[in-house]
């Protein structure tokens, strides 16, 4: 009988064992099922993850192109084919003008996409600094920073006046020479309030405000400085309304401004991340938002229109700092048209642009083709790590629902063709590679170093069979056609010319690629 009575009670607890097991099983079946279903948040990334080789690789090659763009004394030069050039604009006007940095491949200083380059380059560096330091591209993406705003800094002796070009662009253009050797006259341009210019005033200031970010704890003093520019010029841009390319026709060649709301809406979102200074936001929420923030209509964000990146920028405060903003109801039509943007890239999304080649890339225009998919993915990257960290677990899109993977894995998407996964099976990040093109629309980097020309002998490098002398390293170039192709000629300015701007955007592009990290939930 004992035996019995111990074997039949072994075996009735071995059942409620397993009926336990089921009945656990069930739930976390239940409960992961349902999260699955309902789109529960994905972990929140920690510090800087594990390291993607690839893109840490080609960061520290992009990273490069600002010192080749540098003008002035340089210190510390990294790039061997380069020397001192231009220590003497400004000098008419008693300014030292001779930092800042070269537009592309001439030698022109164009105040409105250097502005541009800064802005980026320091959200950029706020954003994905940690991830930058990971590989050591910090105190270079930094130096390269400070470059830009020194000089900006100088640009504006007085609170109304601000030079915005260096170089007649006619004059430059007729030339073919290494910037060490140039001979040309360099005139100034500037604006004031007699010739206002509103949005490169405004981006100026939008450089200065989150430029003062970067060097709050780095350099509170510089900070300061960097701070009081940008409020000086916010005024003075937004009291002296006009725009630039209408009151100086000349411009409108090469940077012709499509309307200066924008910039107004860009900077005031800067100035309050960088003074948490309500009147700013209050700004962006009130008439002039509604007058320029174009809700519900995406657009591609460049250097001539900020809409897209104000939308991305001021969405980070309803996904991080809603309860300590009063009124934060009037910030979420930008959230909104953000949304927008993220539903037009993602590519299954009802409503995904049309706007793109066969095999995936954003396609806009013809000419410097990279600048709007390389823009739109360093956007999606910042939505993802904006969604990720806040537990935002969806994204929807007429109905339909993506995650935070689904916007990295289109950023990926980008990064990707840049680097090599196109058609041509070429990498547009010349040094980045085993193939990339050779023949650069750049004069420095075509000319050799002990080469004796003046300003129309050295057309005959232009010309040259051969392929460019020096490497001009990390230099991100115009990029293919919609039918993906390219024509690797030093005179297809069209797709071979790299300029400032597209390296501000592949830097942050790569910089949110090369590892995962959560994002910083206030820049204060």
């Amino acid at each position: 009988m004992e035996e019995k009575s111990k074997s039949r009670g072994c075996f009735g607890w071995f059942l409620v064992l397993i009926i336990l097991a089921v009945v656990v099983g069930a739930i976390v079946y239940t409960i992961k099922s349902k999260t699955s279903h309902s789109g529960g948040a994905a972990p929140v990334p920690g510090p800087p993850g594990s390291i993607n080789q690839k893109y840490a690789d080609a960061l520290k090659v992009a990273t490069q192109f600002f010192d080749v763009q540098k003008s002035g004394k340089l210190v510390d030069n990294k790039i061997s084919w380069r020397g001192d050039s231009a220590l003497k604009d400004g000098s008419q006007a008693g300014l030292d003008l001779s930092k800042g940095m070269y537009d592309a491949g001439d030698h022109m200083k164009f105040g409105f996409p250097m502005a541009f380059t800064a802005t980026v380059l320091s959200w950029a560096i706020l954003e994905y600094g940690d991830q930058m330091d990971a590989v050591n591209q910090l105190q270079p993406a930094q130096d390269s920073l400070k470059w830009i705003t020194d000089y900006l800094v100088e640009a504006h002796p007085s609170e109304n006046v601000l030079y915005i070009q260096v170089g007649d662009p006619e004059v430059d253009h007729k030339c073919w020479d290494r910037p060490e050797a140039m001979t040309e006259k360099r005139p100034l341009t500037q604006v004031n309030t007699s010739v206002p210019g509103t949005e490169v005033a405004a981006e100026t200031a939008a450089a200065m405000a989150s430029a003062s970010l970067v060097f709050k704890k780095k350099d509170p003093t510089y900070s300061r400085t960097l701070l009081k520019h940008a409020k000086q010029l916010f005024t003075f841009a937004d009291k002296y309304r006009g725009s630039y390319s209408e009151n100086i026709p000349e411009v409108q060649t090469y940077y012709n401004s499509t309307g200066y709301g924008d910039e107004l809406l860009w900077a005031a979102s800067w100035l309050y991340h960088a003074t948490e200074d309500k009147s700013y936001l209050e700004y962006v929420a009130g008439d002039d938002g509604k007058a320029y923030a174009e809700f519900g209509s995406p657009t591609w964000f460049s250097w001539d229109n900020k809409l897209a990146g104000t939308q991305v920028l001021l969405s980070r405060l309803t996904f991080f700092k809603a309860k300590d903003i009063p009124n934060s109801g009037d910030l979420q039509s930008y959230r909104e048209t953000a949304e927008a943007v993220m539903c037009g890239l993602l590519p299954d999304s009802p409503t995904a642009t049309k706007s793109r080649t066969k095999n995936g890339l954003i396609w806009v225009s013809d000419w410097n083709a990279l600048q709007h998919p390389v823009a739109s993915a360093f956007l999606a990257a910042l939505y993802s790590d904006y969604m990720l960290t806040s537990r935002t677990a969806k994204l929807k899109c007429d109905g339909k629902s993506f995650t935070p993977s689904d916007l990295r894995d289109f950023a990926k998407s980008q990064a990707d063709y840049v680097l090599g996964k196109n058609p041509m099976k070429m990498s547009f990040l010349v040094g980045y590679g085993d193939k990339y093109p050779e023949y650069v629309h750049h004069r420095g980097a075509s000319i050799p170093v002990d080469a004796k020309t003046n300003c129309s002998a050295g057309f005959k490098w232009l010309d040259s069979p051969d392929p460019n002398p020096n490497v001009a390293t990390g230099a991100l170039l115009g990029g293919p056609f919609l039918n993906e192709t390219y024509i690797n000629s030093r005179n297809n300015s069209m797709q071979a010319e790299p300029s400032t701007y597209n390296s501000a955007v592949i830097v942050g592009l790569l910089s949110s690629l090369v590892t995962t990290s959560s994002a910083v939930q206030s820049f204060i």
